[in-house]
């Protein structure tokens, strides 16, 4: 996977401009508030992800502007292609000229991995950052299961809608077997690929985390889900899944809410057995993070059977020498975009080419 060439135009505060990247390491650097963070936002959005900065369309429309267009050439699954992103009202996407139905039709089209100072909130933050972590890892190598988890989360409302009106005595509590059933079908979809994700993860990041910690420490990690069962199947976590709605729909009328199920998964991440999130230093979460990323990265890698683009936002410079060495030796041969304020040192260690971005506008600078 290789980006060859970038533009936008009215993209939050980027400038209409476009630039041909190198095909190692890009360091885009500048001032804070000049538009860093911001192509590497554009760059994301090509994966089919929402942004991984905002929800809201709007926000990436540049004030005063009418829309937002992003474009890209790029090279993936052996041949050059293109992809386009237009955002009004809302996002349009187009790949090879091809209008897509939605956005998340360019998921596998286009893989990469991000990592950025919030990439922390995998460790730090409690259960929904860590289930937001494994759904876009796991869309990205099997697109079918942001359809899955789509359909899961409308059955999911539709059915805390009618608790509500349950608990308002306004239906009949016999029509929550009908979403009962489609709640643990999806439901066991979801939590077989999150396990088997999970599982391969948790050995790349094990792996790696050994390596960057010169094997003084061993990261295990976990999935965690709300509903356990026995074998793994898809079947037999429907079963299960089914047995705990059933269970609790007493207590879910009265809390107007669904209590079991993959919505409530979680993903444990132990050092030295301990947990990271509540035992962990600041360095040692760090480094958790910076493992279950580059584990991200080389699982997209095998299933796609190409790197992805590594997108690194204004995380190097939190990196002491050792861990930045490391990092560019992972991604060694890859196309990599680092922003940063002050390229000098990670100049000399990466040795790739050099942009500056001033009010929105990218300037390659030349070698001396």
């Amino acid at each position: 996977m290789r980006i060859d060439r970038f533009q936008a135009e009215n993209f939050r505060n980027l400038a209409a401009f476009a630039f041909k990247p190198g095909g190692g390491v890009n360091l885009i650097h500048g001032e804070n508030g000049q538009g860093k963070t911001n192509i590497i936002e554009a760059l994301w959005m090509f994966t089919g992800c929402q942004s991984f900065r905002t929800h809201r369309s709007g926000e990436l429309i540049a004030r005063g502007a009418a829309f937002a267009k992003i474009e890209t050439d790029f090279f993936a699954k052996g041949r050059p292609q293109n992809a386009r992103i237009r955002i009004e009202n809302k996002r349009e996407a187009f790949l090879n000229g091809v209008a897509q139905r939605t956005p998340r039709n360019l998921l596998g089209e286009f893989p990469a991995v991000v990592f950025s100072p919030d990439s922390l909130s995998i460790v730090k933050d409690g259960p929904a950052e860590k289930r937001r972590f494994m759904d876009i890892a796991v869309s990205q190598i099997k697109p079918v299961y942001a359809a899955v988890l789509s359909r899961y989360l409308k059955t999911l409302a539709q059915r805390n809608a009618l608790l509500k009106m349950l608990a308002e005595r306004r239906q009949d509590p016999r029509l929550l077997a009908a979403y009962d059933e489609q709640l643990a079908l999806l439901g066991g979809r979801l939590s077989v690929y999150r396990h088997e994700y999970v599982e391969r993860l948790a050995e790349k990041a094990a792996g790696i985390h050994r390596g960057i910690s010169a094997g003084s420490e061993e990261l295990k990690v976990r999935y965690l889900p709300c509903v356990r069962c026995e074998g793994g199947t898809q079947q037999q976590y429907a079963e299960a899944i089914a047995a705990a709605l059933f269970k609790n729909r007493e207590a879910d009328i009265r809390r107007q809410a669904t209590s079991p199920g993959p919505h409530k998964d979680d993903l444990q991440v132990c050092i030295n057995g301990s947990c990271a999130r509540s035992y962990g230093s600041q360095g040692q979460q760090r480094s958790c993070a910076l493992a279950l990323k580059l584990g991200e990265a080389a699982i997209i890698e095998e299933s796609a059977g190409e790197p992805p683009v590594a997108l690194l936002d204004d995380v190097m410079s939190e990196l002491d020498a050792g861990r930045q060495a490391y990092v560019f030796g992972a991604f060694e041969h890859w196309q990599v975009f680092i922003t940063c304020c002050d390229p000098s040192a990670l100049l000399r260690a990466a040795k790739g080419a050099d942009f500056e971005i001033r009010a929105g506008t990218l300037a390659r600078q030349e070698e001396d």
